[in-house]
């Protein structure tokens, strides 16, 4: 990398965006206004000496018909004041036929090729008397040329005149240009100072709650900062939302594991005087703590796959459903002998892209909820369609007020808080659904009890 291109890129990671935006806007201002000075010079000088050019050739037309077959030399002499007529003179392509008196005007080696009809006619500055002037040098017949000269100082003063009221136009424009620049950059920089300020305030004080205040408008006609600042106000809106679920999160834990934990310290605690216990008495402590480790296992697993917010990505497979489910509904009549379990597998060639252990894990958490609400000898129905997993109880059912927190980590309806369980299976089951493309809902079913369906 060279060394300027160095010092533009230290340039630009020293200056703050404010100011590079008002250097840019102002350069481009600044820029436009002195091409348009440059220009405005250029046309008016075109335009003054183009009529000084129109004036001569006149005046040589005038000259050649009036001084028609007249001899080499100088036929008008008196342009050396500013308010005379043109000089002109006739100039031979042979230097030998030049007359004795010496021309008023420069003789250049074009001139005499113009004469004998080598170039083109053709206009040039001299200067006569010390004064300015533009001189046309044109063909004449017989191998002469015609040389006609004006003062040039009205033209030459005007081009100053101009120049100089240009240059103070642009200087104008470039200061106009600079105060643009920063109003630009400031107008247009508002959202992003706010922006900056509302990320730097959060950052200090962890607070994501606040919000960008954003222009009044009609919506989707947003420019492109004020689009940003929304996306940023919706950012912080599920910032806000992570964080306040994770404090739940935490405070429920916390909540929920403070009464085993406290079983377990007492367990413990009894078991470390195990002399003074008899032998009835230390089978029921190390069977209640063996129980509530377990517990608090399954809590902690639960926690930990909650906390994630997403299930893991292992290869997926077709996993067909009849014998996950058939493998699953037995697994729990083992586990709960007092609740007899119907399957019904309707159809029994369903699929579903996924993971077996999550799906079993799902289902798994439904049949523990179902048969934990069910009373003694009253079963659990699950079917399996095509499309479509449902498990019902014949239990109390689901009350309206809290149809709506069922899925809700560490909630437990008022009936249900005398129960064993933390609260966590239907919140990973729910997990677990969304996580496999599938939705988890639940109602009361007619006659009594709950039923949650799975589809997909």
């Amino acid at each position: 990398m060279s060394a300027r291109r160095r010092l533009g890129v230290r340039w630009r990671r020293r200056r703050p965006l404010r100011t590079r935006l008002a250097v840019a806007a102002s350069a481009a201002v600044a820029l436009v206004a002195l091409g348009v000075c440059a220009a405005a010079f250029f046309v008016i000088r075109y335009e003054l000496f183009h009529q000084l050019n129109l004036n001569l050739t006149q005046s040589a037309t005038l000259a050649a018909q009036q001084h028609r077959g007249q001899a080499p030399g100088v036929l008008i002499g008196e342009c050396r004041f500013l308010s005379s007529p043109a000089c002109a003179q006739i100039v031979p392509k042979d230097p030998a036929k030049d007359p004795a008196k010496p021309y008023l005007l420069p003789v250049p080696p074009q001139a005499r090729e113009v004469a004998a009809g080598q170039r083109r006619p053709y206009f040039t500055n001299i200067r006569i008397s010390g004064y300015p002037a533009r001189m046309l040098t044109t063909t004449l017949p017989h191998g002469e040329a015609l040389q006609v000269a004006l003062r040039a100082d009205t033209v030459e003063e005007g081009v100053r005149q101009a120049a100089r009221l240009l240059t103070g136009v642009g200087a104008a424009g470039v200061l106009l240009a600079a105060g643009l620049g920063y109003w630009v950059s400031r107008s247009g920089l508002a959202p992003v100072a706010r922006l900056t300020a509302t990320a730097e305030h959060i950052a200090t004080t962890r607070d994501p709650s606040h919000r960008i205040e954003l222009p009044p408008g009609p919506l989707g006609k947003e420019d492109e900062v004020t689009r940003l600042a929304a996306s940023f106000n919706t950012m912080l809106g599920e910032l806000e939302q992570s964080v306040t679920a994770q404090r739940r999160l935490v405070a429920d834990a916390s909540h929920e594991l403070r009464t085993p934990l406290t079983a377990l310290r007492t367990n413990a605690e009894l078991l470390a005087r195990a002399d003074r216990l008899t032998e009835a008495q230390r089978t029921r402590a190390s069977s209640a703590l063996g129980r509530q480790i377990r517990e608090v296992t399954v809590m902690v697993n639960d926690l930990i796959d909650l906390a994630r917010d997403e299930e893991p990505t292992p290869l997926l497979e077709e996993v067909r459903l009849a014998p996950l489910v058939a493998h699953t509904v037995d697994t729990a009549r083992a586990h709960w002998p007092s609740t007899p379990f119907r399957l019904d597998l309707a159809d029994a060639s369903a699929t579903l892209p996924g993971v077996p252990a999550r799906l079993a894990r799902l289902l798994s958490n439904l049949l523990d909820n179902a048969a934990k609400f069910s009373p003694p000898g009253a079963p659990v129905e699950v079917t399996l369609s095509a499309h479509e997993l449902t498990v019902r109880d014949h239990g109390p059912g689901i009350a309206e007020e809290d149809l709506p927190y069922v899925f809700d980590r560490f909630y437990r309806a008022d009936r249900a808080r005398a129960l064993p369980g933390s609260g966590l299976g239907l919140a990973m089951a729910r997990q677990i659904a969304r996580a496999h493309g599938a939705e988890l809902t639940v109602g009361n079913a007619g006659g009594g009890g709950a039923v949650f369906r799975v589809t997909w």
